[in-house]
């Protein structure tokens, strides 16, 4: 299916793996439209996109604000990258404030499905929605039981909006280990040491692009017989020892 001429919104997509996705729909001839929280973030990635990117200041965890967004508007495909990285990601249960970490869900999950639920109407039925899930959901380990409960359950509500959405195609990509900003706050010889810690038992060694990530979204959205999956994109850590 081809791009070109396509109107795509990116939630997320002022940064990381949301911005990669939106520069290679742009390169394949589409409009975009990116949207997050951050002004800032935004107005700088439309400067990078060039003149067929607009930009939206969006909090996807405000469903009004949400419903309100989708009002008016036409898309053909939806990508969902947005993430929010505070909150009580890792500890052990015994420690765990349920309340605080019911936060996790607000973003990737309860956002995602305000999207889905506002945003499915101005798609067209050879649309899609794309949303992002986490490795943590495959292979989860100690102190990430919420964490890993979050990104499962994002695959879950990916195959069952399959179901509920139809024709309109829904899918979700699992990133592995990818170079995004998030890493910066550590100093650079503590990054390289840390990647290669993280990334030794992979069957690919190595910390992925936001670019090759991209390539995962733009497949979904242009494959019109693919519905339903999780795409994997993860250097092979699924099967590393």
């Amino acid at each position: 299916m081809d791009l070109g001429g396509k109107q795509i919104l990116v939630i997320g997509g002022g940064s990381g793996i949301g911005f990669a996705v939106a520069a290679a729909a742009s390169q394949a001839g589409a409009a975009v439209t990116v949207a997050s929280t951050s002004a800032d973030k935004l107005d700088a990635a439309v400067r990078r996109l060039g003149e067929r990117a607009r930009s939206a200041v969006l909090d996807a965890t405000d469903e009004a604000a949400v419903a309100g967004f989708f009002e008016g508007r036409a898309f053909d495909h939806i990508v969902y990258t947005a993430g929010d990285w505070g909150g009580a990601r890792r500890g052990p249960l015994a420690d765990t404030d349920l309340a605080a970490a019911a936060g996790l869900f607000r973003v990737r999950f309860w956002g995602a499905l305000a999207v889905a639920k506002h945003g499915a109407p101005t798609l067209p039925q050879n649309g899609s929605i794309t949303l992002t899930d986490g490795m943590i959901a495959q292979r989860p380990s100690k102190g990430s039981v919420v964490s890993s409960a979050m990104a499962g359950a994002v695959e879950h509500m990916t195959r069952a909006l399959a179901v509920e959405l139809a024709p309109i195609r829904v899918n979700c990509v699992c990133p592995g280990l990818i170079r995004t900003g998030v890493w910066d706050s550590i100093p650079a010889e503590r990054r390289q040491d840390q990647f290669a810690r993280l990334t030794a038992r992979q069957l690919l060694p190595r910390i992925g692009e936001p670019e090759e990530a991209a390539e995962a979204y733009l497949y979904l959205m242009r494959a019109g017989y693919t519905t339903g999956q999780v795409l994997y994109v993860e250097g092979g850590s699924a099967l590393g020892q």
